[in-house]
């Protein structure tokens, strides 16, 4: 089998076919590098998402003529810090919180290190996400439930979440798309998967079978998160349900 593939490969005019393939061929590499790949961003994803989503309602509930308005210089320093964080380009934000990644972690560098930057890059993405999904609510439902007497608490938690999950799920599958290639990029800076695969092996080495199949793992993944994330979205649609 292995002849016969660096046979096919070197006939297209692929080099330094037998190495490549001898790689990919190991079982232990794909897969490490498909582990290496998920864990870090869904991790991040969820520490985002723990950060992000009280950001998201806090947005929300907090503004003028909200829930539950916040002083408006508490709100625009909240809304600055965001805009801020989002404004980072990913590669800088990571170098920049190094320093913070080698206090929680004792490393910066290698897989769950870049859990630190994902975190910081996605939390700021996912407030906005969060709060795009419930400026969408119909504001008669809140104003009916503020007229029933409900707490904030019972708002958000019993009538602005349930009403807007849908939504809610389809931001956290762009969300977990986005952190899984931030994720990639963080290769460039010693993080592991198949963006490091891609980007030393396959680009760094010349070795463009191992880049190839790198980017086609990337794209299987992200088909498979995006399908997911939809089915659900559609299922708890209450529009498409009744």
């Amino acid at each position: 089998m292995l002849e016969t593939l660096t046979l096919f490969f070197e006939n297209l005019g692929f080099r330094k076919v037998p190495e490549q393939l001898e790689f990919l061929l190991n079982p232990e590499n794909i897969p490490f590098a498909i582990w290496e790949t998920l864990y870090a961003p869904l991790a991040a994803t969820v520490l985002a998402y723990v950060i992000g989503l009280p950001l998201g309602i806090l947005l929300v509930t907090g503004e003028e003529g909200g829930v539950r308005p916040l002083p408006k210089t508490l709100m625009r320093v909240l809304n600055a810090v965001i805009n801020l964080l989002r404004s980072i380009p990913f590669l800088i934000l990571m170098v920049v919180v190094m320093p913070l990644s080698r206090l929680i972690l004792g490393t910066s560098v290698g897989t769950a290190a870049t859990i630190v930057p994902l975190t910081v890059a996605a939390a700021p993405y996912v407030a906005r996400l969060v709060e795009a999904s419930l400026r969408e609510m119909d504001r008669g439902v809140i104003e009916a439930a503020q007229s029933m007497g409900c707490s904030t608490w019972q708002i958000v938690t019993k009538v602005m979440l349930p009403e807007c999950k849908p939504s809610l799920i389809n931001g956290a599958t762009n969300a977990t798309i986005t952190i899984l290639s931030y994720g990639a990029m963080s290769g460039a800076i010693g993080g592991g998967g198949l963006g490091a695969m891609s980007l030393m092996r396959g680009y760094a080495r010349g070795q463009t079978i191992v880049l190839y199949v790198a980017v086609i793992l990337l794209v299987i993944l992200v088909q498979i998160i995006q399908s997911v994330g939809t089915r659900l979205s559609i299922r708890t649609d209450k529009r498409i349900n009744k």
